[in-house]
């Protein structure tokens, strides 16, 4: 894993990102344009990392914190690169992103019918709780 670097994204990654995503994300939101990325990189420059090898892009994640929770979305790997350690490096750096600004607990956002994704979060350390459901309202 010496050869993957992770960095946080800057503004010229949001195209790269957003075809990225397409091809290695599962399902879309809303939030998942040109406009939605630069917002979200404009209020917290540091919240999207990036994995890179051989100056390829071959993973991300959303690592926000709003001060009080830590919430982690859009984990992706893309399909030729996965089962590589690619997802634990990319939240080991969330993690410690959140344990630097004080974080206490992740909150992963993850599709229900994506399996694939329950057995990497699973074997990370994360758990479903089955008492909470998402709620939503598009503005």
């Amino acid at each position: 894993m010496s050869d993957l670097r992770i960095r946080c994204a800057a503004l010229p990654d949001i195209d790269p990102v957003l075809r990225f995503w397409r091809t290695a994300a599962e399902g879309t939101s809303i939030s998942d344009d040109h406009d939605g990325v630069a917002r979200l990189l404009t209020r917290d420059p540091e919240a999207l990392l990036i994995a890179e090898r051989d100056n390829t892009l071959v993973g991300t994640v959303i690592a926000g914190f709003d001060g009080w929770r830590c919430s982690a979305y859009r984990l992706a790997v893309h399909p030729d690169h996965r089962r590589q350690g690619i997802a634990t490096a990319l939240l080991e750096a969330a993690e410690q992103r959140f344990a630097a600004l004080g974080g206490r607990r992740v909150d992963a956002m993850v599709l229900e019918e994506n399996e694939r994704a329950h057995h990497a979060w699973g074997a990370a350390g994360y758990h479903r709780e089955q008492h909470w459901r998402r709620w939503v309202k598009p503005l």
